[in-house]
């Protein structure tokens, strides 16, 4: 499986962070495969955003939920984030990966940093 992330790689304060993730190799509609997101910022460890299963039901970590949405495309078998309201402290290298225990499939992680 190969999983890559696309996007802006600099948002500004209080604007919407939108980042897709194409998948090849499985199909993200697949019974029992669950996608998701997680996040480096600099200096910590990962830190899990959400996931989506292969039934489009989704879950999000409580600390984001409020501000977090997660989306796929099964036509062209993509999943996508979206961060909004966005401060400096969701800079970090997002990654998107298949939803395993140490996340070992992933793509190689796209650097969102958020500034003015």
């Amino acid at each position: 499986v190969q999983l890559w992330e696309s996007g802006p790689g600099l948002v500004k304060p209080s604007q919407m962070l939108s980042l897709t993730c194409t998948v090849s190799g499985a199909s993200i509609a697949a019974n029992y495969n669950a996608w998701c997101w997680i996040r480096q910022p600099p200096g910590k460890e990962l830190e899990w955003i959400g996931v989506i299963n292969y039934d489009g039901t989704t879950y999000y970590s409580p600390s984001l939920k409020s501000r977090t949405s997660i989306s796929r495309d099964t036509s062209k078998n993509q999943f996508s984030l979206q961060l909004s309201s966005v401060t400096p402290e969701d800079t970090a290298v997002y990654y998107c990966a298949r939803e395993s225990t140490g996340w070992p499939e992933r793509g190689q992680g796209t650097q969102v940093t958020v500034s003015s």
